[in-house]
């Protein structure tokens, strides 16, 4: 598979998997500080980007199989490892295929998979069901400002909306990806890296509470909320999510 990624900094490795319809370019907010600290990976999931964009469905489980590839390439033997909402699942499947490999988790707006999940809230699933009817730009700024707490800056939204015009999602990527949130039933393990969850208190798209459900399972995670923000918080208070990130990876 040939996966597209890029490195930024110096310092211990830190590896940065994005979720469903996210190229890396999404973590832009956030690379420019964490390089200063430590050599920060991060790449385009198959399907989307970059990277080859195979017929799916895809799972969780191959996608870490991609991430994998990525620190092969890049000769890294052990990273810290952050995931958002998909890619969070994604990280907790490295945690458990390749424990040596994962110094520390970062697990951010995602679920616990499979029957514990809490349900994704009503509204994202009226905007799914909904989005097939709309103009494909409407939708796609729908799905812009469902991803932000609702009193985001409307220069937040604008800007977000334009990067996902400009990087359109793939017709056969897409769905792939998507698949793999939806088939994604919890590892088949237990997570034994160190682990810090977070989740912005006002995520319309995965439900909040998955974080408290991820807590139970995972021995000592500890959990931040960032008080105000959605789903695609990084963005929305991206220094105060890497100070977080930087107190938990020392």
């Amino acid at each position: 598979m040939r996966i597209v990624w890029e490195a930024r900094g110096s310092g211990d490795p830190l590896l940065l998997i994005q979720g469903l319809g996210y190229a890396r370019w999404s973590w832009e907010p956030i690379v420019p500080a964490l390089a200063e600290r430590y050599r920060v990976v991060f790449f385009d999931n198959r399907g989307i980007g970059e990277s080859d964009k195979p017929a799916g469905p895809y799972t969780a489980r191959e996608l870490a199989g991609d991430a994998l590839q990525v620190l092969d390439e890049a000769g890294i033997e052990r990273a810290h490892v952050l995931g958002a909402s998909l890619g969070g699942m994604i990280a907790q499947e490295l945690a458990v295929a390749a424990p040596e490999r994962v110094d520390k988790l970062v697990l951010c707006c995602t679920t616990p998979g499979g029957e514990a999940t809490v349900p994704m809230p009503a509204v994202t699933v009226q905007l799914f069901a909904e989005a097939g009817s709309l103009p494909p730009d409407v939708a796609l700024r729908r799905f812009v400002e469902n991803a932000l707490a609702p009193d985001a800056a409307p220069e937040l939204v604008e800007e977000l909306y334009r990067r996902r015009l400009e990087n359109p999602p793939d017709p056969v990527g897409w769905p792939a990806q998507a698949a793999a949130g939806m088939s994604f039933a919890g590892v088949d393990g237990s997570i034994r890296a160190p682990t810090l969850l977070v989740t912005g208190t006002e995520d319309n798209v995965v439900d909040p509470r998955n974080t408290d459900v991820l807590a139970e399972r995972i021995p000592g995670a500890r959990v931040e909320r960032l008080p105000g923000t959605g789903h695609l918080f990084f963005w929305e208070q991206p220094a105060a999510f890497v100070k977080i990130v930087e107190g938990f990876l020392g």
